[in-house]
């Protein structure tokens, strides 16, 4: 069978058959995305199930046992917990920097961007490399969580067979986040959790049409999840209850103190990687380093080693002294911010699980100790904080609520998470405009507070949507002769302009109908500067449509004039909302078929022509060297050769893709060596400007 598919006629009729059954399934849109969020959910479990297993395997090698536990690591000899880590570092250095870059860290972020720069198109590669590096650095001893890897490695798996069956920009930008809440419900065993992960914090949108693929993913890994580990909760909870009303007052203190811990880790985090980017020596050894770092801590303190979850236990079930965790939550922020800021690979939950569990647990025993009649034990508040400082971190109060609630499935503590959830979230929101996950997006230059709807808006001038076409009166038209005009015209607006063409105001069609129709016959004295609207609101063609739609926001009128950028106010076309919307549904689609086509024009051929249904070809070429240097404008490519600019991607590589820039077409864009331009036009003309180099 191996032999006859290497023949290529067999090879080309099973290609065939491939994109047939698949176009045949297209024909129902919500059917295929259910169909293949099903695929997603089912290689997600399988992929989490294989991670969890990976992690036991590195941590038998590195520690000598396939059962590890807090009670094991403590009896071994010094050398060994002071050198695993360093050794995993060693594995985990090489993988990173030769293989994937995306691998580094802690995950969530490299999914944002390639949502926000490549419409969710992430490199195959990054499952094999986030498995391998995460699962060595948790296995030995790494301080880190294992659901930030499986966020990208359930991503990577949704964009990867979103690319083979080359779906739209918006559905891969779906499958991706079926990905994330795949993973994230096969590790913790939380489908609503995992479905609410991937829309409030990697969409940041709750659409209907999303949230069905992205919860049938999620419960299709659980049920794998659930089959091989068996159905049970993360955490092993007491009976916790609510003692007294008066222990609101506490909660809402552990809240305020949640949040300071939040931003503590976020700051410290940050400036950790900084201290390890700023030393001169090679990437790949940076993680040594760090290993031996947290070896050193871990010699002394192992509670700090891996996902930590024995510790938090021992916190939920009270067993923890208060002062052993107020040292445990300095010892795991600086563990953590070392691991990952040495170049690590690992998530951030898990530690914030543990920071929360570590400060809760603090603030229990003490309140406990002070008034033991009218509170509960130091657990329940553990309990809470795990969730209040997950939340502040991640900027995402009803995730963490949510997924505290699954983690535990225990719902008699959901009042107090509520409380000191919100007000550990207003408060880091309030002082930090980006979460653990997205301020590494913004110290890229990457804007991700900006609407969708601005951003596209932005880029396309009055100039593209103005009509000539339009209707005036002179200032003095009477009204018998402004009446007769408008009822047999079409249009709905008329302009007041002067002798010169100067608009002075509008007259809105059914304003006119509103007099004729009146009770009160309109006087016809009256002329057209009587009855016009004063113009509050004009544009030039160089203006922007995301300033227009804000003043469609702010004005009654639907039509606004287009005035000459030399000469004030000379009414030159109008610019319509209709026209508006319709330019932003057409970016729209530009957008999606930008991401769709750039994610794999190039994966059999380096430059190859996708054919369009209208007749155009779709091709991606490179800058050559006589047009470096110059403008858009200069170039002047639509005139001369006919085709139009889609994208423009900066830095092109097809082997480093993450470091590419994707950005829109601007006139005044200058082009520079390694861009290359996605162009749409007449397969001839694009073959013309190939050929221009």
């Amino acid at each position: 069978m191996a032999i006859l598919f290497r023949r290529p006629a067999l090879q080309r009729m099973y290609r065939k058959f491939i994109v047939y059954e698949v176009r045949q399934l297209r024909k129902s849109e919500h059917t295929f995305m259910v169909l293949i969020a099903i695929g997603i959910g089912i290689l997600g479990g399988f992929g989490a199930i294989f991670f969890r297993f990976a992690i036991r395997f590195f941590q038998a090698l590195a520690f000598g046992s396939w059962h590890y536990t807090l009670d094991y690591v403590l009896a071994l000899p010094w050398y060994v917990k002071l050198l695993a880590p360093a050794a995993g570092g060693l594995i985990v250095g090489p993988i990173v920097y030769f293989f994937a870059k995306e691998a580094k860290g802690h995950g969530v972020p490299e999914v944002m961007e390639s949502i926000m720069l490549r419409g969710g198109a992430i490199r195959p590669r990054v499952v094999i490399a986030k498995i391998t590096a995460s699962a060595v650095c948790i296995g030995s001893g790494g301080s880190v969580g294992r659901e930030g890897p499986i966020v990208q490695i359930g991503s990577a798996i949704g964009s990867t067979l979103g690319q083979f069956l080359r779906v739209s920009g918006s559905q891969l930008r779906t499958l991706v986040a079926c990905g994330t809440a795949a993973g994230i419900a096969a590790t913790f065993n939380a489908p609503i959790a995992g479905a609410l992960f991937a829309m409030e914090i990697i969409l940041s949108d709750f659409a209907i049409s999303q949230f069905s693929p992205i919860v049938i993913s999620s419960v299709s890994a659980t049920v794998i999840s659930r089959h091989f580990l068996g159905d049970f909760p993360a955490f092993v909870i007491p009976h916790y209850e609510l003692v007294s009303v008066w222990e609101m007052i506490p909660y809402a203190i552990l809240g305020v103190l949640a949040a300071f811990v939040a931003l503590a880790f976020i700051k410290i985090l940050y400036k950790t990687e900084d201290l390890f980017d700023a030393l001169v020596i090679p990437e790949w050894v940076k993680p040594v380093f760090g290993g031996l770092i947290i070896g050193v801590m871990g010699i002394f303190y192992p509670h700090i080693f891996g996902v930590g979850y024995e510790t938090i236990d021992l916190a939920l079930e009270s067993k923890l002294v208060w002062y052993f965790m107020l040292l445990l939550i300095v010892l795991k922020l600086l563990a953590t911010s070392v691991t990952i800021g040495s170049g690590g690979s690992g998530g951030i939950f898990a530690p914030s699980l543990f920071l929360g569990a570590s400060l809760g647990g603090f603030v229990g025993a003490v309140v406990h100790l002070l008034f033991p009649a009218y509170t509960a034990t130091a657990g329940a508040y553990a309990l809470v904080g795990m969730g209040a400082v997950a939340a502040g971190a991640m900027h995402a109060p009803i995730t963490a609520i949510i997924i505290i609630f699954e983690l535990t499935n225990d719902y008699r503590i959901i009042l107090p998470l509520m409380v000191a959830c919100i007000i550990s979230v207003l408060i880091t929101t309030r002082l930090k405009k980006d979460s653990i996950y997205t301020l590494k997006l913004t110290r890229r230059g990457l804007d991700v507070f900006k609407t969708e709807e601005a951003n596209i808006l932005k880029n396309v001038t009055v100039g593209k949507i103005v009509k000539k076409q339009f209707e005036t009166f002179q200032r003095e038209t009477p009204f018998p002769e402004i009446k007769e005009r408008v009822l047999k015209s079409n249009a709905d607006y008329f302009y007041v302009v002067d002798e010169h063409e100067h608009v002075h105001g509008v007259i809105p069609a059914h304003e006119v109908e509103k007099l004729i129709n009146g009770i009160e016959k309109p006087d016809d004295n009256l002329k057209a500067k009587d009855i016009c609207i004063p113009v509050t609101y004009y544009f030039n063609v160089d203006d922007t449509l995301d300033t227009v739609i804000k003043a469609f926001g702010s004005s009654s009128l639907d039509e606004f004039p287009v005035v000459d950028e030399h000469i004030p106010m000379k009414l030159i076309g109008t610019a319509s909302k209709n026209d508006v919307i319709r330019a932003y549904n057409q970016e729209m689609t530009k957008r999606d078929m930008v991401t769709t086509v750039s994610g794999y024009i190039g994966s059999a051929d380096k430059f190859k022509i996708v054919k369009m249904s209208n007749g155009q070809v779709l091709s991606e070429i490179e800058i050559p060297g006589n047009m470096v240097s110059k403008t858009l404008k200069e170039l002047d490519l639509r005139n001369k050769y006919g085709v139009e600019v889609i994208l423009i991607k900066q830095n092109f590589d097809p082997e480093n893709k993450e470091m590419q820039n994707v950005i829109t077409p601007k006139p005044g864009y200058r082009f520079q060596y390694n861009d290359v331009i996605l162009v749409m036009g007449p397969e001839e003309n694009v073959r013309k400007l190939k050929k221009a180099g």
